[in-house]
C-alpha cells in the first residue's frame, strides 16, 4: 500500500455536464473533508462506506463549486484503497480548480495511469487485467471491446495460473526425486510427463496463435485497394466510406498517392488504402504513387484487387495478379451495371481467388465484401463467440517463448535425456507464463506499461 494520496480529472478536458475527480489512498477521506462542507456539516469520516453526499467544495472561505461525493472505504474500491470520486460541474476550469484545491490541502498529482498501477501493485488485478484497462478504453469496434473485457473478467490470467501451477508442480516433483532417489521413483516418469507437457503446448498454442486474429481485433485488418487506373478503387473505397474521400474522375490516374482511411464495415474495423492505380507509365509523379502502392502490399492482411468488367484484362492486371497471388485477395469485379466483357470465370483462370461483382454506381455487393471479410478472417463467425484472443504484443512474445521451453522439455523425453534437463526448461516456461500476469516481472518494464495509460486511469 502506498503511502501518499494522490488525485486526478477522471473525464475528459472538454466543457461537459458533469466532471469527475478521483482521489485515492490513506489519506483520500481526511484530504477530502478538509474542503467538502455539507448542509448537516457532518465529517466524510464519520460516514458508512459506499455511501452519496452532497455538499460543496471550499477553498478556504472561498466555495467552488456544488458537488456530488461518492465515498469508497478500503478494500472495497478500485485501488485497494480509501477513494473519493467527487462528481462537479463538467467545465474544464471548474474541474480543474477542484483538483487544485485537493492539491493544496497535501494530496498530489497522480502519474499516468497509477489509478490503474496501485490495483495491480495492490493485488486486485494482475498485468494482463491491467493491460485489458487500456485497450477497453482505446477499443474502435465490438470484437475489441468484447475481448478486452474477457480479459479484464480473468479468462487469460486464469488460463495461465491453471498451466503455471501443473508445471510448477511437476519441477518440484522432479527436484523431490533427486533429492530423495530411495523413496521417490522417476521410472516411466518421461511417458507422464510428456503427456502433460503436449496438453501444454496444444494450449499455449492455441493462443499464441489467436493472437494474429486478436490484433486485427484490436488494430484492424490492414487492407490496401489496388487495380489498374480507371477501374474505381477511389469510388469502392468512398462507397465503404459513405462520403466522398477520395477525388473520382474519368481521367486515368488521378490517384497519384496512398490514402488512408479507417472504416467499420460491419464490425470489423479495416485499416484500409487506396493507392495510385498500378500500370507502366514514364510520368514521374504517377510512377512514385505506382511504387508507393506496390510497397504497400507487402505488409498487408489483405488485397482488394478492383477489376473493370467492362473492360477486357490486359498487361497491367495481370502484373498485378502476378505481385498478390500468395496473399488474401478479394477480388471486386466492378461496373456490374454495364455489359461485362471480363467474367469470373475467366479471372479464376489467372488468380484463384474470391470473386463479388459489384458496382460502386448502385452500391451493389457491398454486403457480399462484409461476408466475405468475415468468413476469411473469422472462419465464418463474424459475430463474436466469447473465445479468448490474445491482443497483447507482449503476451504473444511471451507465448512464443513459453512454447519454444516446452518443445525443449519433450525433445528432452524423447531423447531420453536425465530428468534435471526437464525442470530447467520447465522453470523457463513456468517464468515466462509469470510475464504475462506480472508475477515475473522488473519495475521498469511495469511503468513503461503503466505510463502508456490515461491520466485519472
Amino acid at each position: 500500500m502506498y503511502a501518499d494520496t494522490i488525485a486526478a480529472i477522471a473525464t475528459g478536458m472538454t466543457n461537459s455536464g458533469i466532471g469527475i475527480v478521483r482521489v485515492s489512498g490513506s489519506d483520500a477521506v481526511a484530504i477530502t473533508d478538509k474542503v467538502f462542507r455539507t448542509k448537516e456539516k457532518r465529517s466524510l469520516c464519520e460516514m458508512e462506506t459506499h455511501t452519496i453526499h452532497y455538499g460543496h467544495i471550499f477553498d478556504g472561505e472561498e466555495k467552488i463549486d456544488e458537488v456530488v461525493v461518492l465515498l469508497m472505504r478500503a478494500p472495497r474500491s478500485y485501488t485497494r484503497e480509501d477513494t473519493v470520486e467527487i462528481d462537479c460541474h463538467g467545465g474544464v476550469y471548474v474541474v480543474k480548480r477542484v483538483l487544485d484545491t485537493l492539491i493544496k490541502y497535501g494530496a498530489r498529482p497522480a502519474e499516468p495511469g497509477e489509478y490503474t498501477k496501485r490495483a495491480f501493485l495492490n493485488g486486485r488485478i494482475d498485468l494482463s487485467q491491467a493491460e485489458s484497462v487500456i485497450d477497453l478504453i482505446s477499443s474502435q469496434n465490438e470484437y475489441a471491446r468484447k475481448s478486452s473485457l474477457l480479459q479484464l473478467s480473468g479468462q487469460l490470467s486464469n488460463e495461465i495460473r491453471n498451466m503455471r501451477a501443473e508445471i510448477l508442480h511437476e519441477i518440484a516433483f522432479i527436484e523431490s526425486a533427486l533429492d530423495d532417489p530411495e523413496h521417490i521413483s522417476l521410472d516411466g516418469y518421461g511417458d507422464k510427463l510428456a503427456k502433460i507437457v503436449d496438453n501444454n503446448i496444444d494450449h499455449v498454442e492455441r493462443l499464441w496463435k489467436s493472437s494474429e486474429n486478436g490484433r486485427m481485433f484490436k488494430e484492424g485488418i490492414s487492407t490496401v485497394i489496388v487495380g489498374k487506373p480507371n477501374v474505381g478503387k477511389s469510388s469502392i473505397l468512398n462507397t465503404l466510406l459513405g462520403q466522398e474521400r477520395a477525388i473520382v474522375t474519368d481521367i486515368a490516374g488521378t490517384t497519384r498517392d496512398v490514402l488512408e482511411e479507417q472504416i467499420n464495415l460491419n464490425g470489423i474495423l479495416l485499416n484500409i488504402v487506396d493507392t495510385a492505380g498500378i500500370r507502366e507509365t514514364s510520368d514521374v509523379v504517377e510512377k512514385i504513387g505506382v511504387d508507393r502502392a506496390k510497397d504497400s502490399l507487402r505488409n498487408a492482411d489483405l488485397v482488394i484487387y478492383v477489376v473493370d468488367g467492362s473492360l477486357p484484362l490486359d498487361q497491367n492486371d495481370y502484373e498485378i495478379m502476378e505481385l498478390i497471388e500468395e496473399q488474401q485477395v478479394i477480388i471486386l469485379l466492378n461496373k456490374s451495371d454495364l455489359k461485362a466483357v471480363t467474367t469470373k470465370k475467366e479471372l479464376k483462370k489467372h488468380l484463384d481467388k474470391k470473386t463479388i461483382s459489384v458496382s460502386a454506381l448502385d452500391k451493389t455487393g457491398i454486403s457480399d465484401l462484409e461476408q466475405a471479410i468475415g468468413e476469411m478472417f473469422f472462419a465464418g463467425d463474424v459475430a463474436y463467440n466469447d473465445e479468448l484472443f490474445i491482443t497483447n504484443s507482449r503476451h504473444k512474445y511471451a507465448l512464443q517463448e513459453t512454447l519454444a521451453a516446452l518443445r525443449l522439455v519433450r525433445k528432452s523425453i524423447e531423447d531420453g535425456m536425465e530428468e534435471d534437463f526437464y525442470s530447467i526448461d520447465l522453470m523457463h516456461a513456468y517464468e515466462e507464463l509469470g510475464k504475462i500476469i506480472g508475477e515475473e516481472i522488473g519495475e521498469d518494464l511495469v511503468n513503461e506499461i503503466f505510463s502508456k495509460f490515461c491520466m485519472g486511469k
